[in-house]
């Protein structure tokens, strides 16, 4: 069990993509005890997020729960997973990375079923999990977390991410298209600042949240459009976006930012 000194980590959803290169970095390079989420078949998740590690610690320190971000009686069922998990140690590090992408390259291919399952996925469902997950996080009077110097750093407070997008920026659009997706993401933004100000009123500066670009990932998400562009691993993002939030203070809080540590604006 985590002390109240070093917290414990969540990573929500963890089947694929960033969110299991994050999952398996976290297991693989700090001490944290971690949560993993999937939306179906937590098992396989734990199997696969534990292969090729020899090392019983990474097993006891993994805990894996089935979750689908746009039902909310599931996200609440890991509150209360949590709960008996950890009853006094408080979160240190979440990870809120649930995404879906519908591409509309025009008005007319709109479809409003497709529409309203990214608004579910890309927005709603990060609200549900900072209405459940954000409890958990130290508040003002918590002692602060112990440095943690190792291969991830993390500061001496608790951060909430948020997984935007750089096509959610209104100042950045410069291409159009995707309207839908550009629209939920767009929300993350406003969350990020909005749970942050909320957080600065009763965390003081024991928890900042914050939202993330994770630059143009190879992944099963992004294969439709892989066109040339600038492309990393799902490893790299994850490695390199840690980097970022490791280096962030206080001043970070509220903001966007990118697999390069570069701020992107709304």
């Amino acid at each position: 069990m985590a002390s109240p000194q070093s917290g414990f980590a969540i990573v929500t959803p963890a089947s694929r993509g960033i969110g299991f290169a994050f999952a398996r970095y976290l297991l693989q390079h700090t001490d944290l005890p971690i949560i993993a989420t999937a939306r179906r078949d937590s098992d396989s998740l734990r199997h696969r997020l534990l292969g090729g590690m020899e090392n019983s610690a990474a097993e006891e320190r993994l805990s894996v729960f089935d979750v689908d971000v746009t039902e909310e009686s599931t996200v609440r069922s890991l509150a209360d997973n949590i709960k008996q998990m950890h009853p006094q140690a408080p979160l240190r590090l979440a990870l809120t990375v649930p995404g879906i992408l519908h591409v509309e390259k025009s008005p007319s291919q709109i479809d409003a079923h497709a529409a309203l399952e990214s608004l579910k996925v890309n927005t709603i469902g990060p609200m549900l999990l900072m209405k459940h997950l954000t409890p958990f996080l130290p508040t003002r009077s918590s002692p602060l977390f112990d440095p943690c110097d190792g291969e991830v750093r993390l500061p001496q407070h608790a951060i909430y991410a948020m997984m935007a997008a750089r096509v959610g920026s209104v100042s950045d659009n410069r291409m159009g298209g995707w309207y839908s997706y550009r629209a939920s993401k767009a929300a993350v933004f406003q969350l990020a600042k909005t749970l942050d100000l909320y957080l600065e009123g009763k965390c003081a500066d024991r928890a900042i949240s914050l939202a993330m670009h994770p630059g143009t990932v190879k992944t099963d998400f992004t294969k439709s459009y892989q066109d040339g562009r600038e492309m990393l691993s799902a490893e790299e993002s994850a490695e390199r976006l840690l980097g970022v939030l490791g280096s962030l203070g206080l001043e970070g809080r509220g903001r966007c930012w990118d697999w390069k540590g570069c701020e992107v604006r709304p």
